[in-house]
């Protein structure tokens, strides 16, 4: 007796401790063993763990456990099959993309559970002294040797700014010391673009590019000894001005796919040497015109095996100098009205040899790895940067020039219209500045985010855009009239290219963000996709981790679902009853805008949860990832706005400001993700857009809380940027302002805004204690009125071109009118009357 319950003890013990089988470890996709009769445990009186009907009793038992495993484990595969058959096949690039760059804060948006606390614990933008008084004294002295009108109307800089450019490393703050560069951090890299857009956005453009995409930072970290030793002290002392010629004229927003620029691994017909043959047509490609060296992006292909295993097919950079045989560089585009140097980069059959290929013959088909870890920069930091000094100048410029422009005897910063929109370009403004500073640290702290690049570049430069539309109907006149006095026309007219370049923002916003992000930053997504990617050989290993990562989504989905359901009635009773003017507490204004931005996560990541049911469709449904990339951009700079106030907290006004922008942002994310569930695609649509409504808004309309500022904050945000402030003292940080005595229009109207304030405000009160004003008052009121007079004018020119200055020029008009007044006898009004 006592043998056989040490028996069945020991048999007891086998089951339950032993490793489990993969059989048993295969969760079905259609059920889970967890739920299942056969494998529901008890307790024993003893405290033993028991799986009911796992041991056997008989073999017919034994037998019937066999087969529902088996069955189990033959529905999984079957699934497995058919969702690997679903997915669309994953090229070599797509594949090298996905694992290119770093994930981050992003990961935790799409997890639903982003941290306000460790973003700011994280991430903190400094500058260094040294590059504090690089921006002060080098960049200030760049701005004042560069006229914005002059340099539009003739399309190009002065030699002597070129020489200055290139005498004080403009073109190498982000090479290395040992190289000769400047080695400085990408914020402050950020805050010299910014800088220069706010004087000349041509400056910007041209400074930016050897900054971000240049060969320079790919040769830094790429390329061979000889190659860094030859380029890199020539390109940080401005000797050779860089280019990157990627896109063609097939390949625009898809720049990658390389169409019409290719390459062929080939033995040179009189030496021997190993290198490669190609043609290549690119175009848009900036400072190409000037360029002394290029880096170019070719699809190398090898058909005769020449490379040996040492190095791959694909895409490859190769580094050519002007002068080249057989390159042509030298042709130019003009982008609209700018200046900067944008042109062609062509070859037919140009011999390239092994040397001259970035990083040597062993990084043959790794550029795509170089280009997408090095596009974080220029996608997220280089082009917001031009926004960012678009903000700064108009809440610094057009925010004076409604103080000093008067239209029926009052400032038209007094007229409604004028602060709805003053109040948007600066919460825009600091929605920019804020997502700005961000990204600039995630870059310093050694991260390539390449979905949140893509949404500061696409976020960014939109918002870059509305700002400048909001300072042209401030400015109205003053902003159409080109010439020295204009600050704004030259950057109106080149915000749509920032739109364009490093992929369309249409293209990036509707299918880039989401595309990326779904696969890149979902916590469960690439394994997943992993296991589909495994060939015939490795089902087993690729059905078994395929099940655990979908049981994972579908987890993910559930605990969103429910967390949406109960953060969103929370957030909604916590909105309704709050005080409008609790933002006025900087404690309260964190702590609420904190939990509305995590209820909004939550509601996405539910979202991204339900994109699943979609399957492979996803890749064509971009109006749904459009409204979704609305949503996580909004989040992001909702976050990045709250660490912005955290940090520079204290300032006047900032409370009301950040108060705006969060609004702003809250109705954003809310209206792309009700869009998105009322527009829910597929054959599971209805069934998805059922769940996404149940979760993101359980109480219908009520769970929908956010609105647009009310005309109260709106008034005083406009109050705050039109009027001295600290809040406007803020925005005037990184502008450029002319040295004393030079004639400069925003620097005039900055310098002229609190004097008018305050003749303003002498006027009123003469009125309102009708008596005559004393000498001082009268003085301040004269002086408030000639600053008026001269700040309201536009420039005026004799000869509009080159043509017109001509000795004896009679505009063609007029010389119709000459010959048609030569056949009348009366050619006055007097001499008819």
């Amino acid at each position: 007796m006592l043998s056989s319950r040490v028996a069945a003890r020991t048999t007891t013990t086998a089951v339950v401790g032993r490793p489990r089988s993969s059989s048993l470890r295969s969760l079905s996709v259609l059920s889970s063993h967890n739920n299942h009769p056969l494998f529901k445990s008890t307790t024993t009186p003893r405290g033993n763990a028991v799986l009911n009907n796992v041991i056997p009793r008989n073999n017919n038992q034994q037998q019937q456990q066999r087969t529902l495993v088996g069955l189990v484990h033959a529905i999984d595969k079957r699934v497995y099959r058919w969702a690997k058959g679903v997915l669309p096949p994953i090229s070599k690039t797509e594949n090298i993309a996905l694992g290119c760059g770093t994930i981050g804060f992003d990961r935790d948006i799409f997890s639903g559970s982003p941290s306000l606390q460790h973003l700011i614990d994280t991430y903190e933008p400094k500058l260094s002294a040294e590059e504090q008084s690089y921006i002060d004294k080098e960049v200030s002295e760049l701005c004042a040797l560069l006229n914005d009108h002059d340099t539009v109307t003739t399309k190009d800089f002065t030699k002597e700014a070129w020489d200055y450019m290139r005498d004080n490393k403009f073109f190498g703050m982000k090479i290395p010391r040992e190289w000769g560069g400047l080695g400085f951090s990408t914020h402050a890299v950020s805050c010299v673009l910014a800088k220069l857009a706010t004087q000349c956005f041509d400056a910007n453009a041209t400074v930016a590019v050897p900054n971000s995409l240049g060969p320079g930072e790919l040769l830094a970290r790429y390329g061979t000894d000889d190659q860094k030793e030859y380029f890199l002290p020539r390109l940080a002392n401005g000797t050779l001005i860089p280019c990157f010629g990627l896109t063609g004229p097939h390949s625009g927003s898809d720049a990658t796919s390389l169409i019409g620029s290719d390459c062929v691994v080939s033995e040179h017909p009189v030496t021997g040497e190993l290198g490669v043959v190609a043609s290549f047509k690119k175009r848009y490609i900036t400072l190409a015109p000037v360029a002394g060296v290029v880096g170019l992006g070719l699809n190398l292909t090898d058909p005769k095996g020449l490379l040996g295993g040492n190095g791959e097919e694909g895409f490859t950079v190769a580094l050519l100098e002007r002068g080249h045989e057989g390159l042509r560089m030298g042709p130019r585009h003009i982008p609209l009205s700018a200046a900067f140097m944008n042109g062609t980069v062509e070859g037919e059959d140009v011999w390239i040899p092994m040397t001259s290929i970035l990083g040597g013959q062993e990084r043959c088909g790794f550029g795509w790895n170089m280009f997408v870890e090095c596009l974080a920069e220029g996608r997220g930091v280089s082009l917001p940067a031009g926004s960012i000094g678009a903000a700064r100048s108009v809440v610094a410029g057009v925010g004076a020039y409604s103080r000093v422009r008067k239209q029926f005897k009052v400032p038209i910063a007094e007229f409604g219209g004028i602060q709805e929109a003053m109040a948007k370009a600066g919460s825009d403004g600091l929605i920019t500045i804020a997502g700005g500073d961000v990204m600039n640290a995630i870059v310093d702290n050694h991260e390539a985010p390449m979905v949140i690049s893509s949404v500061m570049k696409q976020n960014c430069t939109e918002r870059g855009r509305r700002i400048v539309e909001c300072g042209m109907d401030i400015a109205a006149g003053s902003a159409i009239c080109r010439g020295d006095k204009n600050y704004m026309g030259n950057a109106y007219m080149s915000l749509p290219i920032a739109i364009t370049v490093e992929g369309a923002n249409i293209m990036t916003r509707s299918f880039q963000i989401i595309g990326q992000g779904l696969t890149r930053c979902h916590p469960h997504m690439s394994d997943l996709m992993r296991a589909l990617q495994l060939p015939p050989s490795e089902e087993k290993e690729g059905v078994q981790i395929f099940v655990k990562q979908f049981h994972k989504i579908v987890g993910h989905g559930i605990t969103n679902f429910f967390g949406s359901v109960a953060k969103g009635i929370g957030s909604t009773f916590s909105s309704k009853i709050r005080s409008k003017s609790a933002y006025k507490n900087g404690d309260d204004l964190l702590a609420h805008h904190e939990k509305q931005l995590l209820r909004l996560s939550n509601n996405f990541a539910l979202t991204a949860d339900l994109c699943f049911t979609l399957g492979g469709r996803l890749k064509f449904e971009e109006l749904l990832m459009g409204r979704l990339a609305d949503a996580l951009g909004a989040i992001y700079l909702g976050y990045a706005t709250l660490h912005h106030y955290h940090r520079r907290r204290g300032i006047e006004g900032l409370e009301a400001l950040t108060e705006h922008a969060m609004l702003r942002l809250e109705r954003e994310a809310q209206d792309a993700l009700y869009a998105a569930s009322e527009n829910f695609p597929g054959p599971l649509g209805p069934v998805a857009s059922t769940v996404m409504k149940m979760g993101c808004f359980p109480l219908g309309g009520i769970t929908r809380p956010y609105a647009d500022p009310s005309d109260v904050l709106t008034k005083e945000v406009s109050r705050l940027l039109t009027t001295p402030s600290e809040i406007r003292s803020m925005f005037e940080e990184g502008i450029y302002s002319a040295p004393e005595g030079a004639v400069h229009q925003m620097t005039d109207l900055i310098s002229a805004l609190p004097i008018c304030v305050e003749a303003d405000k002498v006027a009123t009160s003469l009125r309102r204690e009708k008596r005559d004003p004393t000498a001082d008052e009268a003085n301040l009121i004269a002086k408030a009125d000639a600053l008026r007079d001269a700040l309201i004018q536009v420039d005026v020119f004799e000869h509009a071109t080159a043509e017109e200055a001509q000795p004896g020029f009679v505009r063609p008009a007029l010389l119709g009118t000459e010959e048609r007044f030569a056949s009348m006898d009366k050619t006055v009004f007097r001499e008819a009357a």
